[in-house]
């Protein structure tokens, strides 16, 4: 469509709501009230010098896929997985292949061709077969209602094979969740390692009595899960905050602050804080999303934004929404019991600057955006595994060339 054809009022439209969110006043006190997550924590970033000092392993799990459909009715698509590991700045080497340079592990199909729903169903049934998926369905007991909109696998087979799309964002989804298990029962794993995850802890695939069964394994082994994003309709609500709290930073706080740092170039103020049910109710729609709770909700997250790094005058920008896991944030949860472990909370933040200071992307943890060209599943990937395919069809099948040449043909190349 060309631009002149979209209606100005719509764009006017567009417009204006956003200023009038962005512009709306913040309902968050820039000051911190002892005791409260809801107002701003300020802590000083843990030395450049020192980022690279801790014990702990640090995760990062991410997932992707990608299909191309031709005319003739062939699609070529896959999915995968993985996961890498930074101890003391280092990636550990977590694979047993002989590539000096990929140190991470990953899991992918080997079924990659639909021509038919039989061929969905059977990329549907490969996943179960994956050993990863196979040891966290295991744990979580195997049940028959596991899954939040099927009564059954077999019904949940159907209603995930309608759709191609829908089909391979279940099989990234679910892998992602079995790796994060099989993380956490690594021999190299440890009380205090972090795991790390793009997205939020509110998986829409399991019912939350069954999926919270991981929260509370990895709350128990002390190892720490949080989900981290900078795309969020959190952060458009919350942007009078974010310029509340820069200004409060850049004219009142820096001048009291007790830092530790003698070098005033590196002086760095942190901080998090809980979002509030108002902020969550303007951002979700659906209640079981916004609920703070481990009944009666999704997943096991609770949300908080955070600032793990500064750059002045990119309030927006140095913000990031993060899903703690809730039984690390309300240990005594399960009891009704929705004290906040401040210390813990806290705790866990500070961490996660070791992660945010690398240059290229200021304020967001390196191992995701490392993790993330790890296993992502660029454009490049349809032309490759297409010239792959039509190699193998020529040397280990003798089929004509115009005939290969035809079967990838991509009609809307031609108009």
């Amino acid at each position: 469509m060309n631009h002149k054809e979209i209606p100005e009022k719509a764009i006017e439209s567009v417009a204006k709501l956003i200023n009038d969110t962005v512009k709306f006043p913040s309902k968050v006190s820039v000051t911190t009230i002892q005791g409260e997550t809801e107002t701003p924590h300020y802590f000083e970033i843990i030395p450049f010098s020192e980022i690279d000092t801790s014990e702990r392993n640090f995760y990062a799990v991410d997932g992707s896929y990608n299909f191309q459909e031709f005319y003739n009715g062939i699609c070529i698509g896959l999915y995968t997985a993985g996961y890498i590991c930074y101890y003391r700045g280092k990636q550990v080497k977590l694979n047993n292949d002989d590539n000096p340079i990929i140190n991470g592990k990953s899991y992918a199909p080997q079924n990659i061709m639909i021509t038919n729903d039989k061929d969905k169903e059977a990329i549907f049934d490969e996943l179960f077969s994956l050993d990863p998926v196979k040891k966290f369905l295991a744990f979580l007991g195997n049940p028959i209602d596991l899954w939040a909109f099927a009564s059954d696998l077999e019904s949940l087979k159907t209603i995930i094979c309608e759709s191609t799309s829908k089909l391979y964002s279940f099989c990234q989804t679910l892998l992602e969740w079995s790796l994060i298990y099989e993380i956490a029962n690594l021999d190299r794993t440890k009380k205090g390692d972090f795991i790390l995850r793009d997205g939020n802890l509110r998986s829409l695939e399991f019912k939350q009595k069954y999926i919270k069964e991981l929260g509370k394994l990895l709350h128990d082994k002390g190892i720490i899960l949080v989900s981290i994003t900078k795309n969020s309709a959190i952060k458009l609500h919350l942007s009078s905050t974010f310029k509340m709290i820069d200004d409060y930073l850049q004219e009142d706080l820096k001048y009291k602050f007790e830092f530790a740092e003698t070098d005033e170039r590196k002086r760095k103020i942190c901080c998090w804080l809980e979002v509030s049910d108002y902020y969550l109710e303007k951002s979700f729609k659906n209640d079981m999303i916004r609920k703070k709770d481990v009944q009666g909700g999704r997943g096991f997250g609770l949300y908080f934004i955070a600032r793990l790094d500064y750059v002045e005058k990119l309030q927006n920008y140095d913000w990031v929404v993060a899903d703690l896991n809730i039984y690390d944030a309300i240990p005594d949860i399960e009891n009704g019991n929705t004290d906040r472990d401040i210390d813990k909370i806290s705790e866990i933040f500070k961490e996660l600057t070791r992660l945010s200071q690398e240059h290229y992307i200021l304020g967001y943890p390196y191992p995701l955006a490392e993790v993330h060209n790890f296993v992502t599943l660029k454009p490049s990937f349809k032309q490759e595994i297409i010239n792959r395919v039509k190699i193998s069809l020529y040397r280990d099948t003798k089929m004509e060339h115009v005939d290969i040449e035809n079967l990838f043909l991509d009609i809307h190349d031609r108009f």
